[in-house]
């Protein structure tokens, strides 16, 4: 009995008093930027692809149906003409890609990881946990040791990594940094979603058309937020408290989006047609069960919203599925038009964004949803609630 109770004390000891928060947000993108309406002409000349006249008209039609005005890419056109083999399928180019990525994607997570510790207040030697999640790296050691490293981290940070999670990467790794501060007292976890589409940057294919939807819509960007419970008075301010979260995979859907590693690079399947409607068919269900477990009756259009926007479709559809007032999917909008889909960090962007709005413009909203979505096809959830501290500048 004794042993019982000292190791209830122990573990209860050992546990946050209360819920996660978001204590700070940074975001980052790489300096070439590319007008999204310049995009076709810009593609298919630095493929060399000018002759492929059909695929080109086929391809400006998807860049316009995008709503994205510019993306941000690390490749440049010099990289590009150095590397040529990378526009062809048919070569092998892993390793040459990998070797790009392992250098400039701790680079640009360390970029927006500065900017989220700054917002925090406090030093980076406090952080005792890090998530780093990619599509876009390979190695070991890897992106996550080199990124503690750039940011000055203890020794004994606690690294995990998460590769090849798709465009819900970054509600993945919130979802784990919410069960780490939760479970582990004074636990301040750094998260950081960094892509880079060079790993998957190719030239224009007869045979594969559908890989155009994919060059019409990825760009690169970094996402990172400090997650933490039981915010110290006067150094920390809660913005955002992580209240459930959940995980759907919807039967029978796991071909719509795939990705896989090959010799020539990242490559996978998006089947738009299909891919579009899974989610608006299948979120109110999931919404449901989230704030039906927590007790907490709520009106769809009395959320506040940050959805990842991974196409412009998957918004409309959404808006059209849960009856939303319009507006309500403002800060995805709104990213997917600045930056484009940057897979795992955009909907830290949308987080973000949202940020932004209810802060600085006065959105006002107590209650909130995150959601991503993934190769699977799989939805992921978390139940936010606004801090009263939210509304006043950093």
């Amino acid at each position: 009995m004794a042993t019982s109770s000292t190791l209830a004390e122990i573990r209860r000891s050992q546990r946050a008093d209360g819920p996660a928060a978001v204590l700070g947000i940074g975001t980052a993108n790489p300096p070439n930027c590319v007008s999204q309406e310049e995009y076709p002409d810009y593609y298919f000349r630095v493929t060399n692809s000018e002759h492929l006249t059909y695929l080109k008209q086929k391809f400006k039609t998807m860049c316009q149906s995008t709503d994205t005005e510019k993306r941000f890419f690390h490749h440049t056109e010099d990289l590009l003409d150095a590397h040529p083999h990378f526009l062809d399928r048919g070569q092998p180019s892993l390793d040459d890609r990998l070797m790009i990525t392992a250098a400039a994607a701790p680079e640009l997570a360390a970029s927006a990881a500065a900017k989220a510790i700054a917002k925090w207040g406090r030093p980076a030697t406090d952080i005792t946990h890090l998530i780093l999640s990619t599509n876009s790296c390979g190695h070991a050691p890897g992106a996550d040791l080199r990124l503690a490293s750039l940011l000055g981290l203890r020794p004994s940070v606690v690294r995990t990594m998460l590769q090849l999670n798709g465009c819900a990467a970054g509600s993945a790794s919130l979802r784990l940094a919410k069960d780490i501060a939760e479970n582990n007292r004074g636990a301040r976890v750094l998260v950081a979603c960094v892509e880079l589409t060079i790993v998957a940057f190719r030239g224009p294919e007869e045979a594969y058309p559908h890989t155009l939807v994919s060059q019409a819509t990825f760009g690169d960007g970094a996402g990172a937020v400090i997650v933490g419970a039981d915010a110290v008075h006067h150094f920390e301010r809660p913005l955002f408290e992580m209240v459930s979260v959940s995980q759907t995979v919807i039967p029978g859907t796991d071909h719509v989006l795939t990705m896989k590693l090959t010799e020539a690079g990242l490559d996978g399947h998006l089947l738009r047609r299909e891919l579009i409607p899974i989610a608006a068919e299948n979120i109110e269900r999931c919404l449901s069960n989230a704030f039906g477990q927590l007790g907490v009756g709520v009106e769809w259009n009395d959320l506040f919203w940050a959805v990842h926007p991974g196409l412009r479709a998957i918004l409309d559809h959404i808006d059209g599925a849960l009856r939303l007032e319009p507006g309500k999917l403002a800060a995805s909008r709104t990213v997917l038009r600045e930056y484009g889909n940057m897979l795992g960090a955009t909907v830290i962007f949308v987080l973000d964004e949202q940020r932004r709005r209810m802060e600085e413009d006065g959105e006002g909203a107590d209650w909130g949803v995150m959601v991503g979505f993934g190769p699977g096809f799989t939805i992921e959830t978390m139940v936010l609630h606004a801090t009263t501290s939210l509304r006043k500048k950093y």
